[in-house]
């Protein structure tokens, strides 16, 4: 009885522990298309007139011969790679008017 229990009680702690890890991911994205241009730092592919320049790396997984002209699905996620805050109007013209 007390083997069941801990068995239970350390699969839910795994549970609860790897819960934010998932619930913090970004999401992911696919675009099919028609690959424009491929490189071993990027992919570009149309989808109608929309141009996507998606990179790539060594990691990323290809399944098929990837060339100019062939029909691919892509999966990719959006990652920031700099946030600059701009001043809020609001704040910006109160300073004004105290000055």
């Amino acid at each position: 009885m007390k083997i069941r229990f801990a068995i239970t009680a350390l699969a839910l702690l795994g549970i609860l522990c790897a819960a934010p890890t998932l619930a913090e991911s970004p999401d992911k994205y696919q675009v099919t298309g028609t690959v424009e241009e491929v490189s071993d730092t990027m992919i570009v592919v149309m989808k109608g007139k929309e141009r996507f320049e998606i990179a790539r790396d060594a990691g990323t997984k290809v399944a098929g011969t990837l060339a100019k002209g062939a029909k691919v699905t892509v999966k990719y996620k959006m990652t920031a790679t700099s946030v600059e805050v701009k001043a809020d109007k609001a704040s910006s013209s109160t300073k004004k008017k105290a000055a």
